[in-house]
């Protein structure tokens, strides 16, 4: 037998997708890092490339991913332990590094407990598992990661038991909330805290105040769930993300450490009991291997970095470099969606144009992320900028300056 069949099939779903202009194009391979210097911020070299790259489409935005000491804690880690755990967690496939990290992620977020995942994607996917029945109601935002509307569509409920409200719109959060049934016990309103392709924010205070509003109406209450992925470490005074820049915690966050951490793997953080049910009933954690122990000890020591002089510091740049970005586009008379996250999208409302900047920006050693129809409707096509901690003055500059020279309307 072979799939030969399978694979004509195949063969013409993804003729379909190009034709579609949904394909993904091809994977570009890293093949070189060239450290910063003190007014260059790092370069990276692609295969079948000469150039000399700057990221502007990297999560990585406290540039962690090359400090020394995550790098020595890994590499420590690994050397007490071994490259794998060799088991799942339930059978002896957990170390003292994830335990720590569990514990360190808890007391950074202020919540009672937490569990590690290999991803936010299996996070959020375990945690619906491990939270819904027949009695729950799930409700998002239309703008939600794919890994929370996957995570809605597996948590075995009723189609019915689903309500999307408007992005960001809390009229019509309350109408969701109001058009709940009476069967319905437990309801959960989940969220991104940074929507990625925008760089916009939920607004956290609003939403926990209506869930409360409404949670004496349901037996088991109304659960806020926040995805605050691209908001962790990157956002807020103290680098806890979207609820410390809302000044509200919701019920359950869920998080990741490959963005602004550096490392890899995702999180849920909230009480012991819930932490406790994930752990009992969440297939993404009990059928799956754990991350590493280099990535956890290097992990614990990101959030112990984000927590210090040095992550405070990182955090300011980062902040003044992404003000730097957005004023740049302001007096170029660019379009954006305003906010102080460093992602920040260029509105190019084109599909030819978005295409054509994207590679202008290429063949000047910038990369960055075009968003085009179908991806996105027609007159929204973007251009997302994402800058990080490691970025300079003069490459901001730099890349303002391209921008200024290309022809918009050629």
């Amino acid at each position: 037998m072979t799939t030969t069949k399978l694979d004509k099939s195949l063969e013409k779903e993804l003729k379909a997708l190009e034709k579609e202009g949904r394909a993904k194009s091809c994977e570009r391979v890293i093949q070189n890092y060239i450290p910063p210097t003190e007014d260059r911020g790092p370069r990276y070299k692609l295969s079948g490339s000469n150039k000399e790259f700057i990221r502007l489409n990297s999560n990585s935005y406290l540039s962690l991913s090359n400090h020394p000491e995550l790098i020595e804690a890994a590499d420590r880690a690994t050397h007490q332990f071994g490259v794998g755990p060799g088991a799942v967690r339930f059978i002896d496939g957990t170390f003292i590094h994830h335990q720590r990290l569990e514990q360190r992620i808890s007391e950074f977020l202020g919540k009672p407990s937490s569990k590690i995942f290999n991803s936010a994607y299996t996070a959020n996917c375990g945690l619906a598992l491990s939270i819904s029945d027949k009695k729950t109601h799930w409700i998002g935002d239309q703008l939600n990661h794919n890994s929370i509307i996957r995570a809605m569509r597996i948590s075995n409920i009723p189609r019915t038991n689903k309500g999307i409200f408007k992005h960001n719109d809390m009229a019509d959060l309350v109408r969701c909330l109001d058009e709940v049934g009476p069967e319905i016990e437990r309801v959960v309103v989940i969220f991104d805290g940074i929507f990625s392709m925008r760089g916009d924010h939920a607004p956290i205070d609003k939403i926990v105040e209506i869930c409360k509003a409404y949670d004496d109406k349901f037996t088991d209450g109304v659960i806020s769930v926040v995805d605050d992925s691209h908001g962790m470490g990157a956002y807020g005074n103290t680098g806890r993300g979207t609820q410390d820049h809302c000044g509200a915690v919701p019920d359950i966050i869920v998080g990741t450490f490959g963005k602004a951490f550096g490392v890899n793997g995702g999180f849920i953080a909230g009480s012991k009991i819930l932490i406790e049910s994930v752990r009992q009933k969440a297939d993404t954690y009990i059928y799956t291997n754990p991350l590493s122990v280099a990535d956890c000890a290097a992990a614990v020591k990101a959030l112990d970095i984000c927590d210090s002089l040095e992550g405070q510091k990182l955090l300011k740049h980062l902040k003044e470099r992404t003000s730097q970005f957005r004023q740049g586009l302001d007096r170029l008379g660019l379009e954006s969606i305003a906010g102080p996250h460093p992602v920040v999208p260029l509105m190019v409302r084109d599909t030819a144009k978005t295409h054509a900047l994207v590679k202008y920006l290429y063949d000047n050693g910038v990369l960055v992320v075009g968003l085009t129809f179908p991806v996105v409707p027609k007159g929204d096509e973007t251009i997302r900028f994402q800058i990080n901690a490691a970025h300079t003055r003069s490459d901001i500059d730099y890349v303002i300056e391209l921008l200024g020279k290309f022809e918009y309307n050629k």
